[in-house]
């Protein structure tokens, strides 16, 4: 098969998402909240966009399109940004983690279409008593 034959293959298109119902909130990005974490953050603390911009060595202008959720940050850019604001990259995830549980709960008690996906939750109650190690994950239970 020549190389033109293959760039031509059937091209099967994605089918498009569903509409989200009136009112309903859509499913959030997650540089959508690692964004709110670092604005919500670097405001607690009374700093400017520019001095966290200096102190994590980004510039300004891509510093400013994380927080506003334009950008998804690497891992490297996100962890000078959460070393500027004296948190680890653990804390600014975790933080955006608690914000998406939020969310997707408040999603789950409006009937959003999809809140609930037929999935389990990911995160179960650890039984009163355990007798195995608490494994590499804390005891937090992951279901697919």
């Amino acid at each position: 098969m020549s190389i033109r034959a293959t760039n031509q293959a059937d091209v099967i298109p994605l089918r498009p998402l569903p509409a989200a119902a009136p009112g309903l909130p859509q499913e959030p990005l997650w540089r959508d909240l690692v964004g709110e974490v670092l604005r919500r953050e670097r405001k607690a603390q009374g700093r400017t966009l520019k001095e966290m911009s200096e102190a994590s060595r980004i510039s300004l202008a891509y510093l400013s399109e994380v927080e506003r959720g334009r950008k998804e940050a690497s891992s490297e850019v996100l962890a000078a940004a959460a070393r500027a604001l004296g948190l680890t990259l653990a804390d600014v995830l975790a933080l955006a983690g608690e914000r998406l549980v939020r969310l997707a709960a408040a999603r789950s008690r409006t009937g959003a279409p999809g809140a609930a996906g037929g999935h389990r939750s990911v995160r179960t109650a650890l039984p009163a008593r355990r007798t195995g190690p608490a494994g590499p994950m804390g005891g937090v239970l992951l279901a697919a």
